[in-house]
């Protein structure tokens, strides 16, 4: 399993995740149908291609859709390796030109469309290396169907969905044959960032099919109906068994996420651009007015870390989204923004550090006190996880800022952060004593390497090296140090690693609302909100208050244990008692 880069890069031990390697080894070639002879105008649909990587081929799948405000969200599948359901960002056409990242594994994938849009030419980059990759239309439900060599009517793709205690996990079925002619399948479950889970004691008798997947001690055994499109059956783990009904379709099924605001809104919603001059950047970003005509007091959303838009878009949530609905009809206006060099913001993410985003949100800052519908004494800064290490630096800069909300803000250093929530999110997982200490060291001593260390490739050397001495090679592959030794000696990681929150939180002197959930392993709520307490009253801060929510995890969701695996899995986005907490306080501090 990956834990999630929602807003802070985890300890290194975490994010070896190893998912999606160019350089993993081919073991099967797909079978790839020719291009419709007559292709929709669109670039949705279901795309194959075949990655050339030296005597390896990988067959890869992308499936493109399209969400329900409009833009386009994806996935892709690695056949050989059996992962599927990769999550895709930042994915954007523009004319015949598509662009998208794989964030967990540092994919950019750049390639043109066809006139006719049945292929897509281009480059995959990982890492140093660019390799050519093709795309060509698949026909709709390819994937799906009953392959032409099947030797059961079990074979191919299906989709499912559990439901309990407010969590809504869907999974993932691929079934086929080996060259032995026996029954293979793996399971995915994308809400938990899980693909490819081995199944084993795979068969069909008659109509009734039968797996398990030993690693989570899961057993599904279901009746296909007879048109071969359903199985009905039963999944069976930790002694609870549940109904589950599989379909037959190679589409996941949609999210589900009930908070978030349907249009037409009961307020006005702008797109609007914002300079900063300094960067050269121009920052993309929707401003929501309240109904009337002002002037509003107002604020601005800053997310937390890795390449987020305007939503703060994670795990299929989108909370800044249903944050600035929330604000919005209670007479705030906000203001949200794509970072640098994400959607339709220019600016080279990549390059930018914690700094660089200041800059950006004091940009954001100057822009809003220059509209005639906003207050420009009532503005404030909402920063979420990295936003609450940006908001203080703005804040101790800034004379006439009216007030601050921290999400699940840091008040640790760096380094502190990202032991804290390793150890956290390990012990989670059930990991012992033993080994989260072993985990621990392995970070400190690779964040020591990452700082002496400038060359990704040399620093990939240096960890291969401390792997294999402190015994971590069965946890860490070899194949994904190259993907983490790229971030550890990004600007944006050095940054980071050494930044202490507490300087500018001392020079914060308007009112302050901290917040955590006291289910958050991402952001230790207690020691982090102990960190800013005493920062505020330390600098003089008159008025300030922390505040831990019970039950609520790093997204504000009522979470059953608050690991990021769970975070795509439940269905609410933002806790309402976290939203009217942030909203009353507001409304408290901007009062006539």
């Amino acid at each position: 399993m990956k834990a999630i880069r929602t807003c802070f890069v985890s300890a290194a031990f975490l994010f070896f995740s190893g998912s999606f390697i160019i350089a993993a080894k081919a073991q099967t070639h797909a079978n790839h149908k020719p291009p419709l002879s007559k292709p929709r105008a669109t670039v949705e649909g279901n795309w194959a291609g075949s990655l050339q990587a030296g005597d390896a081929v990988l067959h890869v799948v992308l499936h493109i859709s399209k969400a329900e405000e409009g833009s386009f969200k994806a996935t892709i599948d690695s056949l050989d390796q059996g992962v599927y359901g990769i999550e895709v960002t930042d994915l954007a056409q523009n004319g015949s030109e598509l662009r998208f990242r794989v964030s967990s594994d540092g994919v950019l994938y750049e390639g043109k469309i066809s006139p006719d849009h049945s292929g897509i030419q281009g480059v995959w980059s990982q890492g140093n290396v660019g390799l050519p990759l093709s795309f060509h239309r698949q026909a709709a439900g390819a994937a799906a169907r009953k392959p032409g060599d099947a030797i059961a009517s079990a074979e191919g793709v299906w989709q499912a969905a559990l439901e309990a205690n407010g969590m809504r996990l869907r999974f993932q079925l691929h079934v086929s044959h080996d060259d032995q002619r026996q029954l293979v399948a793996a399971l995915d479950s994308p809400d938990m960032g899980i693909s490819g889970l081995p199944a084993v004691k795979v068969s069909q008798k008659l109509n009734v099919l039968h797996f398990e997947i030993p690693v989570v001690d899961g057993v599904y055994e279901g009746t296909i109906n007879p048109t071969k499109s359903v199985i009905t059956g039963t999944w069976t783990q930790g002694g609870v068994t549940r109904n589950l009904k599989f379909q037959r379709s190679d589409q996941l099924l949609e999210l589900v996420r009930p908070q978030n605001p349907v249009k037409p809104y009961p307020y006005r919603e702008e797109q609007v651009t914002f300079l900063n001059p300094k960067a050269q950047v121009s920052l993309a970003a929707s401003l929501t007015l309240p109904p009337g005509p002002g002037p509003f007091p107002a604020a601005i959303l800053i997310a937390g870390s890795g390449p987020q838009d305007r939503d703060e878009t994670v795990a299929g949530h989108r909370p800044f989204l249903v944050l600035a609905d929330h604000l919005t009809r209670k007479g705030v206006a906000v203001l949200r923004y794509d970072k640098r060099g994400i959607g339709k913001s220019t600016g080279n993410f990549d390059q930018a550090t914690t700094e660089d985003f200041a800059g950006d949100a004091a940009a954001a800052l100057a822009f809003l006190k220059s509209q005639k519908e906003i207050d420009a004494g009532k503005i404030g800064l909402i920063g979420h996880s990295e936003g609450g290490i940006i908001a203080p630096m703005i804040a101790s800069r800034s004379s006439d800022l009216a007030w601050m909300v921290l999400l699940a803000a840091p008040g640790l250093k760096g380094e502190d952060v990202m032991l804290l929530q390793s150890q956290l999110i390990l012990k989670a997982a059930g990991f012992d004593d033993d080994r989260i200490a072993k985990a621990r060291d392995f970070n400190r001593q690779s964040y020591v390497l990452a700082r002496k260390e400038k060359d990704p490739e040399a620093l990939e050397a240096k960890l291969t090296d401390l792997v294999d001495t402190t015994g971590m090679s069965t946890t860490l592959p070899p194949t994904t140090l190259k993907p983490q030794a790229r971030m550890m000696t990004s600007p944006w990681f050095r940054f980071f690693l050494d930044y202490d929150p507490v300087p500018a939180l001392e020079k914060t002197h308007c009112p302050v609302l901290a917040l955590n959930g006291d289910s958050d392993l991402q952001m230790a709520p207690k020691e982090n909100l102990a960190e800013i307490q005493k920062a505020l009253q330390e600098g003089g801060n008159k008025d300030f208050q922390t505040k831990e929510l019970p039950g609520l995890n790093h997204l504000f969701q009522h979470a059953p244990t608050g690991s990021p695996t769970e975070y795509g899995g439940i269905e609410e986005t933002f806790a309402p008692e976290a939203l009217n907490t942030i909203s009353d306080w507001i409304l408290k501090h901007t009062a006539p």
